[in-house]
């Protein structure tokens, strides 16, 4: 019996044998890899275990009948929704049916993938819909701007990212640095994040831009809880499962993560950062301008970049 990370790479596999593989998943195979989540509560584990054992009657169930049958409330299916990479309950449910009767979803008999497309364009096909969620998101840009402005007055301004979570915030905290005067990284966890954290507050930083990725990580939660315990605030940027981090920050901006392959990829959370940045650049655009100036004068200096 592999185990769901195995499955889970067996099931994106792109080699030449790959091809017709998915057809040939049986529906319980293909939903198991759907709903590989490590961080789904107790009660979102019962919905995921429901669907599968379910699945030919669950798919056509209305929210209020499956919230029903499994016991819990109807918020609890919507975010066990999310929790798996869709934007509602209706989305998950069109793939469901399209699992069942081995359709597309949105419509029209046929091949699970469109004629011609492989796994990577499936893959990139969630993201286009993640990057459409987050659009919709932002339509109301307020909160961006607020929290923008909060860590733009941050001095300093601490950016935390472990594990699989680093390279996001080493992005952020690499332009972050171009227009504030102090930024600084932690992407270690234990007794040095506790170290940069402390001092951090005690030189007058305000708040933290945490970043968490699944799998999440047991030592970020613990360091958001140090943070908040010597009285910085919390902004968080974390995926759609809505684990115990966001009970422990201030603010949070939850955004779809790819899952179709092996590895997540990330091209929600990365717009997310650069409309955090750009709302900071705009808080305080008179220090903007006098930090890229400032910064085109060294590098055209010391030849930091190729000429186009």
């Amino acid at each position: 019996m592999p185990s769901p990370q195995q499955a889970r790479a067996q099931a994106s596999a792109i080699t030449s044998a790959k091809a017709g593989q998915e057809s040939e998943l049986s529906p319980t195979a293909q939903l198991r890899a759907l709903f590989d989540r490590p961080r789904l509560s107790p009660g979102q584990r019962r919905i995921a275990q429901y669907l599968i054992e379910h699945i030919t009657e669950a798919a056509f169930l209305s929210i209020t009948d499956l919230a029903d049958r499994v016991g819990v409330s109807q918020p609890s299916v919507t975010r066990f929704a999310s929790a798996v990479g869709f934007s509602g309950y209706p989305a998950l449910r069109e793939k469901l049916q399209s699992i069942t009767l081995g359709t597309r979803p949105g419509g029209g008999a046929g091949p699970a993938e469109e004629p011609g497309g492989n796994e990577l364009q499936a893959a990139v096909d969630a993201e286009i819909e993640n990057l459409e969620n987050l659009r919709r998101d932002l339509a109301d840009t307020d909160r961006v701007i607020e929290v923008g402005r909060a860590l733009s007055a941050s001095t300093p301004l601490t950016v935390l990212g472990l594990r699989i979570s680093v390279s996001l915030a080493e992005y952020f905290a690499y332009a972050a640095r171009r227009i504030h005067p102090d930024v600084r990284l932690v992407t270690l966890g234990g007794s040095v994040a506790y170290d940069a954290l402390l001092q951090s507050r005690e030189a007058g930083g305000t708040w933290v831009l945490a970043f968490s990725m699944p799998r999440h990580a047991q030592e970020t939660l613990t360091a958001v809880r140090v943070a908040r315990s010597a009285g910085l605030k919390v902004a968080l940027i974390t995926d759609l499962a809505l684990g115990p981090l966001v009970d422990e920050a201030d603010v949070t901006f939850a955004t779809g993560t790819g899952s179709r392959l092996v590895f997540d990829s990330y091209a929600a959370p990365g717009v997310m950062c650069a409309a955090l940045l750009q709302a900071m650049t705009d808080a305080d655009p008179e220090r903007t301008q006098a930090r890229l100036e400032d910064y085109e004068q060294v590098a055209d200096e010391h030849q930091f970049f190729l000429r186009d």
